[in-house]
């Protein structure tokens, strides 16, 4: 039965679930009196099960797989309503090792993630100079995964939204203070860190992470093909080639709550990926900017019903936009009363309300 619909939050994850619910025939309406301006206006766009893999998170690895899995139907439902780029690219993954040190981390990751039946190949050096000629000749490890892909979240946002205007889906710039005061027959809260102020028992946090964006000459373009993912001296650095000629280069990882780009973090940044790909020193610096993702206590979402009317979905932290494949159906699914497809018992709401 089709049903009044409010969602609150127009990030990715608000986005793609009021898309799914408007193309099920439900009645939406999405509250949010800023757009598309806080994490995933930052994100990179990594739909990366594999190389996103955190150690000892395991039960959040069947969701980041789940969802991959499911992202050619949210392009395609994308598309279905909406003729805008969402810069959906499925090159792969690369990622190298700097010294020798970085090249037992790689190893030591990469047995890691083929334990868990993930699919890497490892390459030569030169086989990875190969396929990306602009990769340091001082690396000294590489894998390929070709499995993971990737979207430009300011395109894909754009499109979303776009999408859901012509799916019929209402839009009000209006900021939620409570959720009883919003007309939907079901609520979804889908808003990010702004989510702990309509739901006070979800234990939210922001994690700041410093990214930033440059444009590649005419005379180097393309860069880079694939996603180049690196360890510097143990630290991760991503180097993400657009379509547009530009480069997304992240991303740190703070908990300061300073929600300006630091010095520290774009110098280390710019270090990091010049040492992995040296031509970036000849790249125009466009943009230094910093997100603040919504972390839970255990970093994996929250995703569930909490009473008869309102639905949650957030908590994403770094993987909201791969997740927002997964995040769109089973929000959606809660929300018609469906059994998930994935078992989303390690996501309930309520599992740190008494902590």
């Amino acid at each position: 039965m089709a049903v009044n619909i409010s969602v609150v939050g127009a990030g990715i994850i608000g986005l793609s679930t009021a898309l799914t619910l408007a193309d099920r025939g439900h009645a939406v309406t999405v509250y949010d009196p800023a757009p598309v301006s806080g994490a995933s206006h930052y994100a990179g766009g990594m739909l990366a099960p594999t190389a996103e893999v955190v150690y000892k998170q395991d039960p959040l690895f069947p969701l980041m797989a789940a969802s991959a899995a499911l992202y050619p139907d949210l392009i395609k439902l994308t598309a279905k309503y909406s003729d805008l780029p969402t810069g959906y690219r499925t090159e792969g993954t690369l990622v190298v090792a700097r010294d020798v040190a970085d090249k037992t981390h790689l190893t030591e990751l990469s047995e890691y993630q083929e334990k868990h039946g993930m699919a890497v190949e490892k390459v030569t050096t030169r086989q990875a100079r190969g396929l990306e000629p602009a990769l340091s000749p001082a690396i000294h490890g590489a894998v390929r995964i070709a499995g993971d892909h990737q979207v430009q979240p300011r395109l894909f946002t754009k499109a979303l939204m776009d999408a859901c205007a012509n799916a019929g889906v209402t839009f009000k710039a209006k900021r939620v203070d409570n959720v009883e005061q919003l007309d939907g027959d079901q609520v979804v809260v889908a808003n990010g860190l702004g989510a702990r102020d309509l739901v006070p028992f979800l234990d939210l946090r922001p994690v700041y992470g410093d990214v930033l964006h440059v444009r590649v000459p005419d005379h180097q373009y393309p860069l880079l093909n694939h996603v180049v993912r690196g360890f510097v001296e143990d630290r991760p650095i991503y180097l993400i080639p657009r379509e547009d000629h530009t480069l997304t280069i992240g991303a740190t990882t703070r908990e300061d709550g300073r929600n300006q780009p630091q010095v520290q973090g774009v110098h280390q940044l710019l270090r990091d990926a010049i040492e992995v790909v040296p031509a970036v020193e000849e790249c125009d610096f466009l943009e230094a900017g910093a997100g603040a993702r919504p972390g839970t206590p255990d970093d994996l979402p929250y995703i569930g019903r909490i009473n008869e009317r309102t639905v949650v979905s957030t908590g994403y932290f770094r993987h909201g936009i791969l997740l927002a494949a997964l995040g769109a159906r089973c929000g959606a699914g809660v929300v018609e009363k469906q059994e998930p497809f994935i078992n989303l018992s390690a996501c309930d709401p309520r599992r740190h309300e008494c902590n």
